[in-house]
């Protein structure tokens, strides 16, 4: 009986550890990056995770979304490039938890150091309920 138990809890921990392994990065994500003179500020990173393969874009105050290559994913971990003005960044990125990732980059330029971050899972806003403060109002009945 004792033997029993031992399999049963020793395939119960082999099945959680292989589901944190298989965690699916889809989704959006964000993180803080801080700057040298000590500002900040939000990069958003909108991941697309098919099987293997990555795919996703990031976006930061400068505008427009940025597309990452050479995603892959290995169990908890991922790594992609992102290349903009004639620089490429590489990010390897492992899964922590469903709602948290770290990451550290390298960057084949020596003006733009390397940095860690940790990306906290963008939750979706749920929609306003129905007859809450956004609805509109309806109209009174006419008086009588």
């Amino acid at each position: 009986m004792k033997t029993l138990l031992y399999i049963c809890a020793a395939l119960a921990m082999t099945l959680g550890a292989a589901a944190v392994r298989a965690a699916d990065v889809t989704g959006a994500w964000s993180a803080e990056m801080k700057t040298p003179d000590g500002n900040s500020f939000q990069l958003t990173f909108t991941f697309k995770q098919d099987g293997a393969t990555l795919t996703g874009t990031v976006q930061g105050p400068q505008g427009d979304p940025i597309d990452i290559s050479n995603g892959k994913v290995d169990g908890d971990k991922f790594s992609f490039d992102v290349s903009f003005n004639g620089m490429t960044i590489h990010h390897n990125c492992t899964v922590t938890s469903d709602d948290e990732i770290k990451m550290t980059t390298k960057s084949d330029s020596p003006d733009f150091p390397g940095v860690e971050l940790t990306l906290k899972r963008v939750k979706p806003t749920p929609p306003p309920a129905p007859g809450g403060p956004e609805a509109p109002a309806k109209p009174s009945p006419p008086p009588q």
